[in-house]
């Protein structure tokens, strides 16, 4: 399914919260904070020439957040980033004066986190991040999980010293409940998604994805044409929607928000004119995806900045997967996980629709921008997929590079 986004805010200005959220400014912060992080390292951009030759565009750019701060997502710059703002600021509250990030490990800011109890639901990644960030500044974690997350991406998880409570049913099951107890409990809930009254973290949390875009666009040797990014709530989407459009204005590229067809929230909300909830339905094996309410921030940015919704089915995910892991040639092989490759899987489903293709002005100067947002989070689930490990792919690009 696709549509052009016919939304009454289309084309119009940022609201000024998100603007200030999502600018300049704030990236340089985000990117400040991973600069004193050991384990930072700017993520890859691969190009795929051999693919977009192949169906017809100038160039394909993935960039590859299955390196990112040793979690394999791109949601480590989101959680982490948002409780370390959060630390900061409660030790500006009890110390009375101005705490700069350079302070972060210092024995005051320490003691101030060591008091402080942060919690979220997660499908998996989100919970990685926020763990991690409570681990660097010495806070505790309680993550909340549903049913459907496997075994693999818990454990992975309480490796990094959370408490994991387990919920019966959804993604938003186990929202709800996260809220319920924090509250309950004096904890500080860093959600990704946001709903009436809770804004502001979920925004922290989108504010730490600019990092992604900024260094793609000094990374490429143009700017993109057309970007196709997949969505669960919507966060990534409308942080990269939103500097996007604040970096390059009326330059900036068309904007195609990706779905899985089994949890299509933001493609019925952009349908509706409205946030809406979705029935929920069979799984998808896009599990990280699997949402079935939008993000209030994330919509209010992309009922403005994204032009197009689409979604796209299991066999599209799973095939991009397999496609990256056995590329055609000349291209290197890349690690997505199930919900990594959808964006890219998007853009070849609307290159193949003439219909499509046409709807967002595709030709032969198109340039397409992608992120894999995460690498093998499950490994056994990965080589299920593909028929290789995560190490065999890594392994048989290195022998290629090398022949």
């Amino acid at each position: 399914m696709f549509l052009l986004n016919t939304t009454a805010d289309y084309r119009l200005a940022l609201d000024p919260r998100d603007e200030k959220t999502l600018d300049a400014s704030a990236a340089v912060e985000v990117e400040r904070h991973l600069a004193s992080r050991r384990d930072h390292g700017v993520t890859p951009l691969v190009a795929l020439s051999g693919l977009a030759s192949e169906i017809g565009v100038a160039a394909i750019h993935v960039k590859d957040e299955g390196h990112r701060l040793g979690l394999g997502s791109f949601k480590a710059l989101g959680g982490a980033y948002a409780v370390i703002r959060l630390v900061l600021e409660q030790a500006e509250q009890r110390l009375g004066r101005v705490v700069d990030m350079a302070e972060l490990h210092s024995p005051d800011i320490r003691a101030v986190a060591q008091a402080m109890t942060v919690a979220c639901a997660t499908d998996g990644n989100h919970g990685r991040s926020v763990a991690q960030g409570a681990q660097l500044v010495g806070a505790r974690a309680a993550i909340f999980v549903h049913s459907g997350v496997s075994d693999e991406r818990v454990a992975a998880i309480a490796r990094l010293g959370a408490e994991m409570i387990r919920v019966q049913g959804t993604y938003d099951d186990s929202v709800r409940e996260a809220a319920r107890v924090a509250e309950a409990n004096g904890w500080i809930i860093v959600s990704d998604t946001s709903w009436p009254g809770y804004e502001r973290i979920p925004g922290l949390v989108m504010q730490g994805y600019t990092a992604l875009v900024r260094e793609a666009l000094r990374q490429m040797p143009e700017p993109p044409t057309h970007v196709f990014i997949q969505s669960g709530v919507g966060g990534i989407a409308a942080a990269l929607a939103g500097h996007l459009a604040i970096a390059l204005g009326e330059s900036r590229p068309l904007f195609t928000v990706v779905d899985p067809a089994r949890a299509a929230c933001l493609f019925e909300t952009a349908r509706a004119g409205r946030p809406v909830t979705i029935a929920h339905g069979e799984p998808t094996v896009m599990a990280m995806l699997e949402c079935y309410e939008p993000s209030l921030v994330a919509w209010r940015v992309l009922s403005r900045a994204a032009d197009a919704f689409m979604t796209v089915d299991e066999a599209d995910a799973t095939d991009v997967m397999k496609r990256l892991a056995h590329p055609v040639s000349g291209d290197p092989a890349v690690v997505a996980g199930e919900s990594g490759g959808v964006g890219l899987a998007g853009a070849m489903k609307a290159v193949a629709d003439p219909a499509v293709r046409a709807a967002l002005s595709i030709d032969g100067r198109s340039r397409i921008f992608v992120v894999n947002t995460e690498g093998a989070t499950d490994p056994g689930k990965y080589q299920e997929i593909v028929g290789l490990s995560p190490a065999a792919v890594v392994a048989k690009n290195r022998e290629g590079a090398l022949t």
